[in-house]
């Protein structure tokens, strides 16, 4: 009878071990190395490790020696290494301590059939871990090309278990490296073809067919693929998320064309920052900190990054920054600079295209770059600096300061100057291209009264004159001794829009537009998840930190001008929004902030996002 009771409890334990309910254990990934030399198969080798981790509780999971169970390394994107589910059969697990299992449990195969040698699941009092070594010629995992992410699945009855590891220490063909990855939110894996874009998918038009703009792994071919499977929101309500902190005077946020999984963030001394799926990664991707000058506080060093159209499938992309030599306060170049093997690490060594004039002052650089719509690459320049345009180069056609560059990258000329594409600006601080109508907008900062926004509508010629330092925003700018408008002011184009630095300005021209002293000039929202914000325009103040949109252009003037600071305080994470260096966009085009942070030195990106 007594054994009758101690089988029947045994049946049940049994029963009980093999139905736990199913459940998702988001880990860390500590550790992951794998290694795939050319054409050496059996030199292939895999170690991964979670360790001291909450969510490996072998306890709450079945037993491997009756259940068997599943490991599979999955890459992210197409053409990355997979495995497949690898079966880890019962007769190979063993349980640990005593009793068997009350230790975890110990799977070893010195054959490694499949692949896979040790797989160690064990319970600790500040966590449990797992591990899994392994290679030789059954691995089945290769690395032809540097990886876009790599997930790890280990199934044992209804538990799984999973990490994802985003950033990588080292990642080329045959050899990826990575440490301390976050715990994913959960271990669905993205479904390729269910229409929505998730995880490291770039795109999901619901189907499975490449040639469509969206690749049947879910990647990008072209951009009129680049809203498949990113829910839209209608209506004008909007709010911002914080996406990265702990930046260094942030002054610029862009992306590569096809790739939105990253985001590219300048600090100015020098360094260009990655934001990997939502991760800083610790390693710029550029830093040209020995060979540009300034930095936090002032109006020099790394100021523009722009990625060639064909960056994909070309590599190239230009920088532009300040650097000692020449002028009291140096010069100005642009270079042209290829990224790696390792898809998050440029060459370190660039080509300058474009050396700028001497510069006497420190001040009023400009520094931006961008591709227009035409594949010219455009740089925008500031006046020599001070204050007033001592030189009245902006005016001057034989001087390199106050203008628009427009610039053949294949082609860079000898003398800048035969590629001036407009005049008259005094620190064009940050201006964008349309993506839907071509149309150009500048923000261009002040002297001590007004700031403007110019809007040029596409097709772009060349010749416009920005009236700088004619006219301070449309009023006449008035230097000492000087009464009225100089000649020659007449063929300036007027800004769409002006603004005051306070009430000392005329107040039937200041109206209700917020204050500020210094415009950052954004972008006309074209992105994916906001339908209801096309085509709208955001800009704002790195002095006051407000947040304005405007919505089109009539008879000259902004139309639906807007204060949306407010809405875009993201005080309800316990954050705020401060100096405003930039605007940026991602490859979606979606829009970003970029706070240049205290001093410069706790500087923090946010996100633009639906909702109130």
């Amino acid at each position: 009878m007594h054994c009758r009771l101690r089988s029947l409890a045994l049946g049940i334990a049994a029963l009980a071990a093999s139905t736990v309910i199913a459940a998702d254990h988001p880990v860390g990934g500590d550790y992951l190395l794998m290694k795939d030399p050319a054409g050496k198969p059996s030199k292939r080798s895999v170690s991964f490790k979670a360790l001291k981790d909450l969510a490996i509780d072998p306890s709450q999971a079945g037993d491997p020696r009756t259940l068997g169970a599943t490991i599979q390394f999955t890459g992210g994107g197409g053409g990355d290494g997979a495995t497949g589910p690898i079966a880890l059969a019962p007769g190979l697990w063993k349980g640990l301590g005593n009793p068997p299992g009350s230790k975890g449990y110990k799977y070893f195969d010195k054959t490694r059939a499949t692949g896979v040698k040790q797989v160690l699941f064990k319970p600790g009092s500040k966590g449990g871990q797992l591990q899994v070594t392994g290679g030789g010629v059954g691995w089945p995992y290769a690395i032809t090309q540097p990886q876009t992410a790599v997930a790890v699945r280990f199934q044992l009855g209804g538990e799984t278990y999973c990490g994802n590891f985003t950033s990588f220490t080292k990642n080329e063909a045959g050899r990826v490296q990575a440490k301390n990855a976050v715990a994913p939110a959960n271990c669905t894996p993205p479904v390729c073809g269910d229409g929505i874009a998730t995880g490291t998918e770039e795109c999901d038009d619901g189907g499975t067919t490449s040639g469509d703009g969206c690749s049947a792994s879910c990647q990008l071919e072209n951009t009129s693929a680049l809203c498949a499977g990113v829910p839209a929101t209608g209506g004008t309500d909007i709010h911002s998320v914080r996406v990265a902190s702990g930046l260094q005077a942030p002054v610029f946020v862009t992306a590569p064309p096809l790739d939105p999984n990253r985001i590219f963030v300048i600090e100015q001394a020098g360094r260009i920052r990655i934001v990997k799926n939502g991760v800083l990664l610790p390693t710029p991707f550029l830093d040209v900190d020995g060979i540009a000058n300034g930095g936090p506080g002032s109006e020099q060093g790394l100021l523009g990054l722009a990625f060639h159209p064909d960056y994909e499938q070309n590599g190239r992309f230009f920088v532009s920054y300040t650097r000692s030599g020449g002028g009291p306060a140096g010069h100005s170049e642009i270079a042209e600079y290829t990224v790696s093997g390792n898809p998050d690490v440029a060459n370190p060594t660039g080509t300058v295209i474009l050396t700028g004039a001497d510069d006497p002052y420190g001040n009023h650089n400009g520094g931006m770059i961008a591709f227009g719509p035409d594949g010219f690459l455009y740089y925008g320049m500031g006046d020599s600096g001070s204050g007033d345009d001592p030189g009245d180069d902006a005016q001057d056609d034989a001087s390199f300061f106050g203008k628009m560059y427009r610039i053949d990258v294949d082609n860079p000329p000898a003398n800048p100057l035969d590629d001036v594409f407009a005049k008259g600006l005094r620190n064009p601080w940050r201006f964008s291209f349309d993506r839907s109508t071509g149309d150009l907008y500048i923000g261009d900062v002040g002297q001590n009264a007004f700031e403007e926004i110019d809007v040029q509508e596409a097709p772009l010629a060349a010749g416009v004159n920005w009236g700088w330092d004619f006219f301070e925003g449309r009023h006449c700018h008035v230097e000492s001794g000087d009464p009225a408008c100089p000649p020659g002011a007449a063929g300036t184009t007027m800004p769409a829009l002006e603004y005051c630095h306070g009430l000392g300005n005329d107040p039937s021209t200041c109206g209700a537009h917020a204050f500020g002293n210094s415009v950052t000039g954004g972008y006309v929202y074209r992105g994916c998840a906001m339908s209801g914000m096309q085509g709208v325009y955001f800009y704002g103040d790195f002095g006051s930190a407000f947040i304005n949109t405007f919505q089109g252009v009539s008879g000259g003037d902004a139309q639906n001008v807007q204060n949306r600071t407010g809405d875009l305080d993201p005080s309800t994470g316990g954050f705020s929004i401060g100096g405003i260096s930039s605007f940026g966009e991602d490859a979606r085009g979606e829009i970003y902030i970029a706070d240049y942070g205290s001093g410069g030195f706790d500087g923090e990106i946010f996100k633009i996002v639906p909702g109130p």
